[in-house]
């Protein structure tokens, strides 16, 4: 095999430097907005002097940004945690068993991929009315869990379809039923898929401003996007405020993104290839 640097090489690295830059540009201007003062004009990129950090304390007050990220990080966790164990466990009799009802459930669930969300807007809301969550944090999770879990269980069931069943049967050899072979031998050896159901799961969720919008509106309760949108008015909108406080809500989910960021590919190559 030729590992010369060549040409073509260095044109390739070139490209993929400069198009590293672009995509960074939407985060200079962020950055740079978010550190203007109130009165500054100009675009996003624009620099304005000099620089204040006083928007990010403005925005964390007057948005309530502690309570709302609390409130966006129970969501998050509550809804993924109950996405990785709902989606896992029915993806295993999905992947294992080659019945025909098995298809045809894994068929309906990826069906479920098609359906636009919106044709349940008013039934889900209705129900969250009757059985009185209507302004609670579990209205979000619960809706968030049935959006997410069809693209989940095709994830795992993808992945569980290349993973040898030779762990299995050993378990089942040594005595393990299947609720404990998939518990202490599978499960354990999905957690490259699992990596990547958290990150898209977590990254969705978190940045999810409809369902809360409409599931928390006229309560108390509140999540980071809806707070941040606090700033918006149908005359006046807050840039500076609003570009602090999203600086603000990203970091959390930056730092997830970032610690997980080498199961995605792994996932995604592992689970989809067969």
């Amino acid at each position: 095999m030729d590992a010369r640097y060549t040409w073509r090489t260095l044109v390739r690295e070139a490209t993929l430097v400069l198009l590293a830059l672009l995509f960074l540009v939407p985060l200079a201007g962020l950055l740079n907005v978010s550190l203007k003062p109130q009165d500054s004009r100009g675009g996003a990129l624009a620099f304005a002097w000099p620089p204040t950090l006083g928007n990010y304390a403005r925005a964390w007050n007057e948005a309530s940004l502690g309570a709302a990220l609390a409130n966006s990080f129970v969501i998050t966790v509550v809804s993924v945690a109950l996405i990785i164990a709902l989606a896992a466990a029915a993806a295993y009799p999905l992947a294992r068993v080659t019945r025909g009802w098995s298809r045809a459930t894994f068929s309906l669930l990826v069906g479920g991929l098609l359906v636009p969300g919106q044709l349940a807007l008013l039934p889900l809301y209705a129900t969250m009315r009757d059985l009185g969550l209507l302004g609670t944090l579990w209205a979000v999770v619960l809706v968030n869990v049935g959006q997410q879990i069809p693209f989940s269980v095709f994830l795992y069931t993808m992945f569980l379809r290349e993973l040898p069943l030779d762990y299995e049967e050993a378990a089942l050899l040594d005595g393990c039923g299947p609720v404990r072979s998939f518990v202490t031998v599978v499960f354990p050896l999905l957690r490259p898929v699992t990596g990547t159901v958290v990150i898209l799961n977590a990254v969705g969720i978190w940045n999810e401003f409809f369902t809360p919008l409409l599931y928390l509106g006229g309560s108390d309760t509140t999540t980071a996007p809806v707070a941040i949108y606090g700033f918006v008015s149908q005359y006046v909108s807050q840039w500076p405020l609003i570009f602090a406080g999203l600086v603000i809500s990203v970091i959390p989910i930056l730092v997830l993104y970032f610690a997980l960021q080498k199961h995605i590919i792994k996932g995604f190559a592992g689970g989809l290839k067969g």
